[in-house]
């Protein structure tokens, strides 16, 4: 098998081949058809922070897969040869996940654990499976889940990215009256598209709509902090962002408004299941640039530039293996 390993911060990502994997008890081998690049992978190449949380070094990073299976290992039941399956990217019973404690997905083949695999419906891609088991968890977490969006609320997105786009849209779905928040005026037109009923520039702009919940995809520091002098009474703010790990919050804000602040992180093989019936249906079809397998490095250093829009997915072809 080929795939792109990460040995420590500072350093790229090296593309090698080394032996195919087994499928041992519980876990199964996919033969990787997609896989979605992710900030984080960003953040583990530059910051030292990251290296806490990534166990097994040498590492083949990549935790948002999705492939077909290829060996069924003993004690796995409900799964067969040739299923279509997208993987949590959770930890696992054993304590590991993918990138974070085994070998991930910017590989051609990859062992899961059994209890990750979520079956991918008809009508969802291969390209739409990989980008929904992380950007579509993520951020139908952070909408559904932790900001306990329901029909008839106000709910404002900061960052009209690959979460944000979908975090939008979902929020849309949910019955909800929902305001966009970027800079960039592409984005602005496309929660426009999406569903928004209006979109500002900055955080500070969504005060006047007195949104239930705000949820920052962007999580600046300051975008944080706008959110909170923004949020309605009693209103909850969702972050979700890691562009800063820091920020300054008001705490008169915070207590005069019974505001609360909460994180979210990741998800749940259910969250994922909900975004592919929501994919498969026609509703949500989340924006995504399809590059090669070999482009993966490249396309790590441009997440890192910036100015991407949409979730970046690697497809690894026959050629590829």
């Amino acid at each position: 098998m080929k795939g792109w390993q990460f040995t420590t911060t500072h350093e790229p990502l090296t593309l090698i081949e080394k032996e195919d994997p087994k499928a041992k008890e519980g876990y199964v081998v996919l033969d990787v058809m997609a896989a979605g690049l992710c900030h984080s992978d960003v953040g583990a190449l530059e910051d030292e922070s990251w290296l806490g949380l990534i166990s097994k070094r040498p590492c083949i990073l990549g935790h948002e897969f999705a492939g077909v299976i290829s060996e069924i290992g003993p004690g796995v039941e409900g799964f067969k040869i040739g299923d279509r399956v997208g993987v949590c990217p959770m930890f696992a019973s054993d304590g590991t996940g993918p990138s974070y404690g085994r070998d991930g997905g910017y590989a051609t083949k990859s062992a899961v654990p059994a209890e990750m695999l979520v079956p991918v419906p008809e009508g969802v891609n291969f390209a739409q499976a990989a980008a929904a088991t992380d950007a579509g968890m993520t951020s139908y977490h952070a909408v559904v889940g932790m900001g306990g969006v329901k029909k008839g609320m106000k709910v404002g997105i900061i960052g009209v990215g690959g979460l944000g786009q979908i975090g939008a849209r979902i929020a849309v779905l949910q019955g909800c009256e929902v305001y966009g928040s970027s800079r960039n005026p592409v984005a602005r037109q496309k929660a426009l598209d999406l569903g928004c009923k209006d979109v500002v520039e900055t955080p500070d702009k969504l005060a006047p709509f007195e949104c239930d919940v705000i949820i920052d995809f962007a999580g600046s520091g300051k975008t944080t902090a706008q959110a909170l002098e923004s949020i309605g009474y009693r209103g909850r703010v969702v972050v979700v962002g890691m562009a800063k790990l820091e920020t300054t919050l008001n705490t008169m804000t915070l207590i005069l408004k019974q505001a609360e602040v909460v994180g979210s992180n990741g998800g749940s093989s259910q969250d994922i299941a909900e975004v592919y019936k929501l994919i498969a249906s026609g509703q949500l079809d989340p924006e995504i640039i399809e590059i090669g397998f070999n482009e993966i490095a490249d396309g790590l250093e441009k997440l890192k530039a910036g100015g991407i829009k949409g979730r970046m997915v690697a497809m690894i072809k026959d050629e590829d293996r």
